[in-house]
């Protein structure tokens, strides 16, 4: 893979897998097949895309509908895992993997704020990916800066 390395970037031979124990939960529906097609951040006006939910994990959906955004963590199962210093096409400027929010890392974990459109069973209809069709799910959350544990008679989060 050192063939498409760009001027600054180093990689590094990674020590082999070990399992943490991850369960893609679901897949996520986007309309990109090739990685330069994706956009660089998801935006909530994005196009609609899906995230469907596999049994038997289904029933953890419920209330997830009432809150407007959600924060949704997939595996970016495509992205190569050996660049420790990266220089992104946009700006040229080389920098650490870890100051980037390139899919191209250690473990391939990313996260988008999304746009709830509706749920229809198992099934999400949300706005603000930015991965590829097919992309695994690892977890959905309620958007952090949405989310207080409700108490009895509050308000969810207003978008």
């Amino acid at each position: 893979m050192d063939h498409d390395l760009r001027a600054g970037e180093l990689s590094v031979m990674a020590p082999p897998a070990t399992d943490a124990g991850l369960v893609f939960i679901g897949r996520i529906g986007t309309p990109w097949t090739e990685r330069t097609a994706c956009p660089r951040q998801g935006g909530l006006d994005g196009p609609l895309c899906t995230i469907d939910v596999f049994e038997p994990w289904i029933a953890a959906l419920e209330g997830i509908a009432q809150y407007p955004t959600l924060e949704i963590l997939y595996w970016m199962n495509q992205a190569r895992r050996d660049l420790v210093r990266q220089n992104p096409a946009n700006d040229q400027r080389t920098r650490g993997t870890f100051a980037l929010r390139s899919p191209l890392r250690p473990n391939p974990i990313a996260s988008s704020i999304v746009a709830v459109e509706r749920l229809e069973g198992g099934r999400l209809f949300v706005r603000g990916l930015d991965c590829l069709d097919g992309t695994p799910l690892l977890d959905i959350k309620p958007d952090r800066q949405c989310f207080t544990p409700p108490k009895v008679g509050d308000a969810i989060c207003q978008s």
